[in-house]
């Protein structure tokens, strides 16, 4: 899988998944997919004027969305969807609980609520969102799959499970939370609840526990695993690649860290 920084999702790549992080961390969180025909963002936690600079610094034109999918409710996730929406007319995806938690998407023009465990289609693009354990009020991850490529997306969760593993094995691209180290998180600034919330089953992955997710879905066609959702405070890039890279040495597999101030190149599926 090869980064095309100029990537813009209207070329002759028609078909290959591509994807960008536009940013990714607890001050907002989007990510742009496209397989040249449908061109969709995983949340909007920017504002929209932010969105649209990241894209177009990417080569991406914002006028080419189709859609809007929503992983859960928080504010660095969803805070610029509303202006976003109504800028390009787009429609959003979420899950019931989702909207009912976040009053700024009660009044949005065209809602599409989906239910985790049941695929949907946006235009060419399959969605398969799953359950994930989050202090939100119905959080989801998702595969999205065209033409026989699949990416995964899993941020915010606090544990692995059965069913996560379940849903991101075969992915060619693989977005995974890398939250924190755990050490830093103790001896850090935060005050002892937060610390609690962040390491509970409900709150964030560890460095370590993203590694034994790769280590547990580790196939043959893995081409890429970007580390997604570091904390600035309790976790820095070269911890978080220190553990991610265990399982990954040998295979070929090629490792990236999301920021949370540059949007990332555009990377292509084979």
């Amino acid at each position: 899988m090869n980064p095309e920084p100029s990537l813009h999702p209207a070329e002759s790549h028609e078909g290959k998944l591509s994807v960008c992080i536009l940013g990714s961390g607890s001050r907002g969180n989007a990510i742009f997919v496209s397989d040249g025909a449908t061109s969709i963002l995983i949340d909007a936690g920017f504002s929209a004027r932010e969105i649209d600079r990241r894209m177009r610094q990417r080569g991406l034109d914002p006028t080419g969305l189709s859609a809007i999918l929503v992983t859960h409710e928080h504010s660095d996730h969803v805070r610029g969807i509303e202006r976003l929406v109504r800028r390009h007319r787009l429609p959003v995806y979420l899950t019931a609980g989702t909207r009912q938690a976040a009053a700024a998407l009660h009044e949005l023009p065209e809602i599409h609520p989906f239910v985790c465990g049941r695929e949907f289609r946006i235009n060419t693009l399959a969605i398969r969102p799953f359950s994930i354990s989050h202090d939100a009020r119905d959080p989801a991850g998702f595969t999205i799959g065209a033409n026989g490529s699949r990416i995964g997306v899993a941020t915010d969760l606090g544990h692995v499970t059965a069913l996560v593993r379940e849903h991101l094995r075969g992915c060619r691209l693989l977005i995974v939370e890398a939250n924190h180290d755990p050490g830093m998180l103790m001896d850090g600034p935060y005050p002892w609840f937060l610390k609690q919330r962040i390491r509970s089953r409900m709150g964030h992955l560890s460095n370590h526990e993203s590694g034994r997710l790769l280590a547990d879905i580790l196939h043959p066609g893995l081409e890429q695993v970007v580390l997604a959702h570091l904390s600035e405070t309790n976790n820095t890039p070269s911890k978080a690649l220190v553990e991610a890279s265990r399982p990954l040495v040998g295979t070929g597999v090629r490792l990236d860290v999301a920021s949370q101030s540059v949007a990332s190149p555009v990377w292509r599926t084979a």
